[in-house]
């Protein structure tokens, strides 16, 4: 699917405050009983540390705050849909789109919901919008995602110091550990609305939903099967790969940076790895951030662009794979 006319005219991404090295997590769990030696956790997923919003911070808080810098320059009252793509949400209803809509006091005639599809739905918002905006449904959409994984983790943690956790309650766990928090916001437009802007060419996706079962999780668990993840999700990255092919024109040559959805280490190399692309042309958040869902790949993208890394006209590859499994790549000319 291409798209001929919209960009993203702003991006923004808010950084949870607390960090939490992976040691000072792995030294509240009982090492011995759960079969783990000291440094394993980081030296398994290469993520040195996470982050946590407050206790009392809500995912719609985390996203309001990106949504009020991706806004600045612009008039809210134009703003013609608001999509909340986050897993992790304020309540079972509302949805925290309507929360996030009421925070930015956005105008009655702006359409808000939440779009969950796991770690892909930041990008099946961006795609959403993309539709609305070149059949002149809207003129401006704005797509934000927060997630606040410190619940879940302290959860977990406490499940893996009960008296009857073993080493397969780890395996089964151990995914969660990886997760981290923090929120997105992306404002998306037609090109004569911003020139200026970040051309979206387009996006192709494929599905493997006979591997539903891999990675279940609920607002206090998630059950993961990793190495069958792991394997399924490169088999399906392969597939959705060859479609970029042909309808994106890519090749491994052909794109200057592969943001890809952090997983670890283990993960962002084996992708990387099947699909030929180097590891120079993959910037990395999962080190310091972990596993921050459907913000991984915007925030990636937003860090890279800070640093000059990604420069005007590069293009630019974001992929990501989601538990279910769906999975979908997507091209942004910078």
């Amino acid at each position: 699917m291409r798209f001929d006319d919209v960009v993203i005219a702003s991006l923004a991404t808010v950084h949870a405050p607390h960090r939490v090295p992976t040691r000072e997590l792995e030294a509240r769990l009982p090492l011995p009983r759960l079969g783990l030696l000291p440094g394993t956790l980081e030296a398994l997923s290469g993520i040195r540390a996470r982050r946590f919003f407050d206790a009392d911070t809500a995912p719609s808080d985390a996203a309001t705050e990106a949504a009020r810098l991706a806004l600045d320059g612009f008039e809210p009252s134009r703003v013609g849909i608001l999509i909340n793509t986050s897993v992790c949400r304020d309540f079972v209803e509302p949805s925290t789109a309507c929360l996030v809509h009421g925070n930015l006091g956005l105008a009655p005639e702006c359409s808000s919901f939440d779009l969950s599809n796991a770690c892909l739905g930041f990008l099946d918002g961006m795609t959403l919008a993309a539709r609305l905006l070149e059949r002149g449904d809207v003129d401006y959409a704005l797509v934000v995602d927060g997630e606040s994984s410190r619940y879940v983790v302290e959860r977990t943690v406490e499940r893996l110091c009960a008296s009857d956790a073993s080493p397969q309650t780890l395996r089964d766990n151990l995914a969660t550990l990886t997760l981290g928090s923090g929120a997105a916001a992306a404002v998306l437009t037609r090109r004569e609305l911003a020139p200026e802007g970040h051309r979206f060419v387009g996006i192709v996706r494929r599905s493997a939903t006979e591997h539903n079962h891999l990675c279940r999780g609920q607002n206090d668990w998630m059950r993961t099967d990793a190495t069958g993840l792991l394997h399924a999700g490169v088999e399906l990255g392969q597939k959705t790969w060859a479609v970029a092919q042909d309808e994106l024109s890519w090749t491994p040559g052909a794109l200057d940076h592969a943001v890809m959805h952090q997983v670890s280490k283990v993960h962002t190399e084996a992708i990387a790895k099947a699909l030929g692309i180097p590891l120079e042309r993959v910037p990395v958040i999962y080190p310091e951030h972990g596993n921050v869902g459907p913000a991984s790949v915007p925030m990636t993208l937003a860090e890279a662009a800070r640093e000059g890394r990604v420069r005007r006209g590069d293009r630019v590859g974001l992929l990501g794979i989601g538990s279910g499994l769906n999975c979908a790549m997507a091209e942004v000319i910078w």
